[in-house]
């Protein structure tokens, strides 16, 4: 079933059209010339336009543009006498989906308005498709077996399957995307779209009508009707990550849509019903900025029916290895190169680091190290970041802190230095084996030996 407007000047070809597609249970709007199209554009969503070309107050091209203004998705399909079939083929080179000529047969038609309808339909997923993927770019699912994870997990699939308003809240880089695909995997809703916006990337007015939508000539610029996140997440999941950057009128909209169902487009009176679960997310403390009058506690009500906190990463150390496993493997697939393994030094030192960028963190750190190490192993000093003071001052190495850097050193020495002291500690750590510490080097042992001598150790 499709919302289909008839332009068309003749009643009784209006008629002929009406009856037929109304067979497939098709909502039909009739148009008589170009003015009442333009009115119906403007003021409708269709997914099929059937367009006369020749109309007494115009051109049926003047709707073909303002139907590709308003809703680029819609398939307009041109009507054409005879003698106007070289305009219905100029007007497809214009955007219109195809052309009948009249007269036409009733099963010819049916198959066109079906085609376009279809086209119509998949051009809309497709874009909602896109749109989750590149919210979700570069996520993982969630890892890990600690308590703290295996509380989450149960949270999430007792709350999943209900239609529950869900505030989730965490320190940044803790993964509270992931915690809200999860839910949405596990909801009634899975099949539909799950639709993400991140509320502090959009100025105050910007957020709204990206939420919301907004009319043609609603704000300088506006040059054509905008859906919003609302109605493209109808029947699915719309995130609000950082909802608690959203401005007081952001808030008093979103409040609206929970309590009622209900969407206004920026600059539009009319209200649109949507079906949309929604699940927010903020890194701030919610209950702090009711109290100071940041926020609505209404709303704030509203979205915590159920709250839920996603662990820090120091707090289930537990799941550092499978976590960091995991990102190197996704690492290696982005990067194309060979899976990394991380040294059981090198794993120690990651679990003694308080990681205050939690998961995003780790995977920065274990992408960097991977650019920058040739060898298969990513050893302890392919992590300085991670390493205590008292560590980077016995090793030698400055601090990857530019504040701690000196203004000058030199680089040759420094570097020979380093070298030195990363090999004595590393035969140290092998009891002296040469072949063992060549291969956590990710040297030859020839290799090994030359330098050996060249530091005389």
């Amino acid at each position: 079933m499709a919302r289909i407007l008839i332009v068309e000047d003749e009643p009784n070809m209006r008629k002929v059209l009406s009856a037929n597609l109304r067979q497939d249970g098709h909502i039909l709007v009739e148009a008589a010339t170009v003015k009442e199209g333009l009115q119906a554009v403007y003021g409708n969503d269709f997914d099929v336009v059937l367009l006369d070309q020749k109309m007494p107050d115009g051109e049926g091209s003047e709707v073909l543009k303002a139907v590709q203004q308003s809703e680029p998705s819609t398939a307009v399909v041109m009507l054409s006498a005879y003698g106007t079939v070289e305009l219905a083929v100029e007007a497809m080179r214009n955007g219109a989906f195809d052309f009948l000529t009249k007269p036409f047969s009733p099963d010819n038609l049916r198959a066109v308005v079906h085609r376009a309808a279809e086209r119509a339909f998949l051009h809309r997923e497709n874009y909602l498709l896109r749109n989750t993927v590149d919210r979700l770019e570069g996520q993982t699912e969630i890892r890990g077996n600690s308590l703290p994870i295996v509380k989450l997990r149960e949270l999430i699939s007792r709350v999943g399957p209900t239609g529950a308003t869900v505030l989730i809240t965490g320190e940044t880089g803790t993964g509270k995307e992931l915690v809200a695909r999860a839910i949405h995997k596990s909801s009634q809703r899975a099949s539909k779209p799950l639709i993400s916006v991140n509320c502090a990337a959009f100025s105050e007015s910007l957020l709204e009508s990206e939420l919301f939508g907004h009319e043609r000539g609603a704000f300088t610029g506006a040059d054509r009707t905008r859906h919003g996140l609302f109605e493209a997440a109808h029947e699915g999941t719309l995130f609000l990550d950082e909802a608690g950057e959203m401005s007081a009128a952001a808030q008093a909209k979103l409040l609206r849509v929970l309590a009622e169902g209900k969407i206004t487009r920026v600059g539009s009176t009319i209200s649109r019903d949507v079906d949309v679960r929604v699940l927010a997310a903020t890194h701030r403390d919610l209950r702090k900025e009711v109290q100071e009058g940041n926020f609505r506690q209404d709303l704030y009500y509203r979205l915590a029916i159920v709250p839920i906190a996603v662990p820090a990463l120091r707090d289930r150390i537990a799941d550092i290895p499978e976590v960091a496993q995991y990102l190197l493997h996704q690492i290696a697939s982005d990067l194309k190169t060979t899976k990394r393994t991380l040294h059981p030094d090198a794993l120690q030192q990651l679990m003694s680091y308080n990681f205050p960028g939690n998961v995003r963190e780790l995977r920065n750190l274990l992408e960097r190290a991977c650019i920058l190490t040739s060898s298969p192993e990513i050893l302890w000093f392919d992590l300085p970041e991670v390493l205590p003071e008292e560590a980077l001052a016995e090793s030698g190495l400055p601090a990857f802190n530019g504040a701690s850097l000196p203004d000058e050193f030199h680089l040759r020495s420094t570097l020979a230095s380093w070298e030195r002291r990363i090999i004595e500690q590393t035969l140290v750590k092998t009891n002296g084996s040469k072949t063992e510490a060549a291969r956590r080097l990710g040297l030859s042992k020839s290799d090994l030996s030359y330098k050996l001598s060249k530091y005389g150790l």
